[in-house]
């Protein structure tokens, strides 16, 4: 039995979830002597097997039961676009190279926030009659809000980028190859959204057998299983390519071995808290649970944007762009509370 529709508190969740995530790379820059594929493959490990299925196996009641019960259909609809997103997160790292890693980021959610989170109603063909309930036009307004609003973020994070490295930026800037590739990126990105949807039937049997609020839970099985396929393909093209295998039992002068492998955990455990997180706040939006994945991406950015100002990284900026930043700031808040006050206004009526 799902729980009953709390939009603040599954708002707030989601503000944790989102939080995780824009603090999961934080440890990177301590790590030792490891290229980045040796890095990245360990917390994926972490991120996409180990923890979902630690949390799974303590979260939901009969595991292997739900798992004998549920569609099969689901679980490898799930897992297929599983491994299509992580093709997303490839052209993702891809696209950095061309036009830098801000307007990477927030173009590429901008596009995953719009696209993961409308296109499921539309193929469902209900977004007609989520427009014309109470609140509709509130979340909907937001999402598009909330796009253009990271929008103006990556603007002012190019910007940025620009000014603190000077002319070299501007050099290597190529928006001709790397916009399209943000494009893809987003767009593949926004299909992990629908890897959750897919599971969703496995996720209600899951609740048939007392799973409550960690439902959801049981889905990453299959959705992270799947990025993890394409993680492990590519990190280990790379890892070939560059002959860096070595690296996962000796560090090239003997030392901070056991610090990566913590530092890479520390890594997936903050970036699979995410979802764990998702997943709980999802149950709880009531009528317009689409939204999650938009209040999720947007929170993401208005977190690591005002984690950003908080540590100094705006503090050298010219006037110009620090108004650029604080204007995007107030944007994503303002879709945040849109989406928020929609859900709720959806979900008052219920109540009584």
């Amino acid at each position: 039995m799902s729980p009953e529709p709390s939009p603040l508190a599954g708002t707030a969740l989601h503000g944790i979830g989102a939080s995780s995530a824009a603090l999961c790379y934080a440890p990177q820059r301590y790590l030792h002597r490891w290229s980045w594929q040796t890095y990245w493959l360990v917390q994926a490990a972490g991120c996409w097997l180990l923890f979902p299925l630690i949390f799974a196996w303590f979260t939901i009641p009969g595991l292997t039961t739900v798992l004998a019960e549920a569609p099969k259909d689901a679980m490898l609809e799930s897992y297929l676009l599983g491994v299509v997103y992580g093709v997303g997160g490839i052209a993702f790292g891809v696209a950095i190279r061309y036009v830098g890693y801000s307007l990477t980021y927030a173009l590429a959610i901008a596009i995953s926030c719009i696209l993961g989170t409308l296109i499921p109603p539309i193929r469902a063909g209900r977004l007609a009659e989520f427009l014309s309930q109470v609140g509709g036009g509130h979340v909907i307004g937001g999402v598009v809000l909330g796009g253009i609003a990271m929008v103006v973020t990556g603007v002012a994070g190019l910007r940025r980028e620009r000014e603190m490295a000077g002319t070299g930026a501007a050099a290597a800037f190529n928006a001709r190859i790397g916009l399209p590739i943000v494009v893809l990126a987003g767009a593949l990105s926004a299909v992990f959204s629908f890897s959750l949807d897919a599971g969703r039937p496995v996720a209600e049997v899951a609740a048939r057998h007392g799973a409550g609020h960690f439902q959801g839970n049981v889905i990453y099985l299959f959705s992270n299983t799947g990025a993890f396929t394409t993680t492990l393909l590519y990190a280990g093209w790379l890892a070939t390519r560059a002959k860096s295998w070595g690296e996962f039992v000796r560090t090239d002068d003997g030392a901070g071995l056991l610090r990566n492998y913590c530092l890479a955990a520390l890594t997936g455990l903050l970036w699979y808290l995410q979802f764990f997180f998702y997943g709980l706040g999802h149950v709880r939006m009531g009528t317009f649970a689409f939204s999650s994945w938009a209040i999720h991406m947007i929170l993401l950015i208005l977190l690591s944007c005002g984690f950003g100002v908080a540590i100094g990284e705006w503090r050298r900026c010219r006037p110009s762009t620090k108004a650029l930043v604080t204007c995007s700031i107030l944007l994503l808040l303002g879709a945040v509370a849109a989406i928020t006050r929609g859900n709720h206004l959806a979900a008052a009526p219920a109540a009584h």
